[in-house]
């Protein structure tokens, strides 16, 4: 909003980054102007109506009651001129509180420039040789998960519908693993959260998934309740409205928990087996901190989410996403895509994300400087610690043996429960 009323221009062109049209910026900087505008109007017209009351009170103790009277109508009159320009006042408010929620956030300026996706750019391939693979691993893991019993699609269809798979055995035994992994990587310094998996509409405000994806959300409209699409919703707001100590940032927290998504705006991708579901387990790294930490944390949580995949022994890319491609709440992103030779795809298994201070203002979180003054609004990034279908497909894929089997890396052995290879029973 301050940037709005002191450097439109700017915000237009930095918004214009993101393929934000000059005229939806144009149109909330008119409605806070016109919001501003009936503010000082009903201001002046409260000033006078309490003059007017003042002046019934002298009259009426100076016994002229016919100039009270008049004076009354007066009153009367300019309280319902007030009553039209607070009611305008409180629309403009909501109008331009709707378009603010719209507006994405302004890309970093060291963000890559770019139109779509097609400007994305990989920074850097670690591991991959795709002479290494034999025909065994150029198995589709759908194919794989059902030949040995692990990857229910049909089962899970008839349950719930397509999009929602069912794990059986060592399969459903591997994800609990991959997460518990996740979560053990990285609990040197990250706090772990098991937060509720139904939230409120603020908290998807906040962290912009609302208004913009709401057709992308399961919502329980009963209870006015969201299935959260990620653990970045919760985390994100659970300081919402609080004032840290800058002594305590950065705030570094995890969770796990299972994700929904209607995956509305799918339509003529590749959903096939694992690579596009409607739910998922997930472990998201968080951090809220001051604007000058934002930068080693960024790279921080890039490194954690690279060094999972790389521990899991898995060829990785990292990506750069363009201006074009950011999402609504992101001033820079990179994507960790790893390679599934089965499919032989890319597959993204980690969005790791600086917001600036965009959710952060939306949640009302800041944090009290330890020079004083007022409090500062904190920045917030997160990233993806480790997304469980994607990476349980490439691994299986990346794994299996010519006799069918999949052996599982050695980090992953001590959440099996002994069964580190997985067999035709």
């Amino acid at each position: 909003m301050h940037l709005l009323r002191t450097d439109l221009e700017a915000t237009k062109a930095a918004l214009a980054r993101k393929k934000v049209p000059a005229g939806d910026v144009e149109h909330a900087a008119a409605l806070d102007a016109e919001g501003r505008k009936l503010a000082s109007q009903a201001d002046a017209l409260r000033s006078q109506v309490k003059a007017l009351s003042k002046q019934v009170g002298d009259a009426m103790r100076a016994g002229e009651e016919g100039r009270a009277a008049d004076l009354r109508q007066q009153s009367k009159r300019l309280g319902e001129d007030l009553a039209a320009v607070e009611e305008r006042a409180r629309t403009a408010q909501s109008q331009l509180h709707e378009a603010l929620l719209r507006i994405p956030n302004l890309p970093a300026p060291e963000a890559l420039d770019g139109a779509s996706e097609a400007d994305n750019v990989v920074r850097r391939t670690v591991g991959f040789d795709p002479a290494r693979y034999g025909p065994h691993q150029r198995v589709p893991h759908w194919d794989i998960g059902t030949e040995l019993g692990i990857l229910d699609l049909e089962r899970g269809a008839k349950l719930s519908g397509s999009m929602f798979p069912l794990f059986r055995g060592a399969g459903a035994t591997l994800c609990r693993a991959l997460c518990q992994f996740a979560l053990d990587r990285n609990r040197d310094a990250f706090t772990e959260i098991r937060p509720p998996s139904l939230v409120r509409s603020p908290a998807l405000e906040a962290s912009g998934q609302l208004p913009k994806f709401a057709d992308d959300a399961y919502h329980v409209e009963r209870d006015d309740l969201w299935a959260v699409p990620t653990a970045e919703v919760p985390l994100t707001s659970m300081h919402a409205g609080e004032v840290l100590r800058e002594e305590e940032l950065p705030v570094r927290v995890m969770a796990y928990t299972p994700c929904y998504r209607r995956e509305a705006g799918a339509a003529g991708r590749d959903t096939r087996g694992l690579l596009r579901v409607h739910e998922f387990d997930k472990v998201e790294i968080l951090a809220v901190c001051k604007r000058d930490q934002a930068g080693e944390l960024h790279e921080d949580i890039l490194a954690r989410a690279t060094g999972s995949i790389e521990a899991l022994g898995l060829p990785y890319r990292v990506v750069e996403i363009c201006t074009g491609d950011l999402g609504q709440s992101q001033a820079r992103q990179y994507d960790v895509e790893i390679y599934a030779p089965g499919c032989d795809m890319w597959l993204e298994a980690s969005s790791v994300s600086w917001f600036s201070d965009y959710q952060a203002r939306r949640a009302a979180i800041r944090y009290k400087p330890l020079a004083g003054g007022p409090p500062n609004v904190c920045d917030t990034l997160n990233g993806s610690a480790l997304a469980v279908p994607r990476v349980w497909a490439a691994l299986v894929e990346t794994y299996r043996q010519p006799d069918g089997s999949v052996e599982l890396p050695a980090p992953l052995h001590p959440y099996l429960a002994g069964q580190t290879t997985i067999r035709v029973i």
